[in-house]
C-alpha cells in the first residue's frame, strides 16, 4: 500500500494542473481581445516607426 500512498499526490497534482492550463486556454480571447489586439498592435506600429528625433541643443 506505501505505493499507492506514494502515488497519489502527483497523480493529484497533475489533474489539477491540466485542469488549470484548461482554464487558462480556454479563457484566452472573448470580449476584450479585439481591445488587447489593438493595443498590440498600436505598440508594434510605434517600434516599427522608429525613434523619435528631438532637436536638442548640444552643450560645450
Amino acid at each position: 500500500m506505501d505505493y499507492v500512498s506514494a502515488l497519489v499526490p502527483p497523480v493529484v497534482m497533475a489533474i489539477f494542473f491540466i485542469g488549470l492550463v484548461r482554464v487558462i486556454v480556454k479563457t484566452q480571447g472573448g470580449a476584450a481581445k479585439s481591445k488587447e489586439d489593438a493595443a498590440v498592435d498600436a505598440a508594434f506600429a510605434r517600434v516599427e516607426s522608429g525613434p523619435r528625433t528631438e532637436h536638442t541643443t548640444a552643450r560645450d
